[in-house]
């Protein structure tokens, strides 16, 4: 389950097979090692169905729960004021 965590922290969130396919389980333990997670909070889970080339695929889509990306490096743009 760390594996997950720690694949969801560096890539943010993915679908289940994404997942699989990263960290080297299969589809149906990523699932069920997800629910536990998702039991426990430390994982938002939701069901998706996305359609690639016509075809329907249902997956989860995971992500880490209150988990927010620190800010990008970088010079961030400057508040605009009004000019009179």
């Amino acid at each position: 389950m760390q594996r997950i965590l720690d694949y969801l922290k560096n890539h943010g969130e993915r679908l289940d097979s994404e997942i699989a396919a990263a960290t080297g389980m299969t589809v149906e333990n990523v699932r069920v090692a997800v629910s536990d997670l998702s039991a426990k909070g430390d994982v938002m889970v939701c069901r998706s169905i996305r359609f690639r080339d016509g075809k329907h695929i249902e997956a989860v889509l995971c992500r880490i729960a209150g988990y927010i990306p620190p800010a990008a490096p970088g010079r961030k743009p400057k508040a605009q004021t009004e000019k009179k």
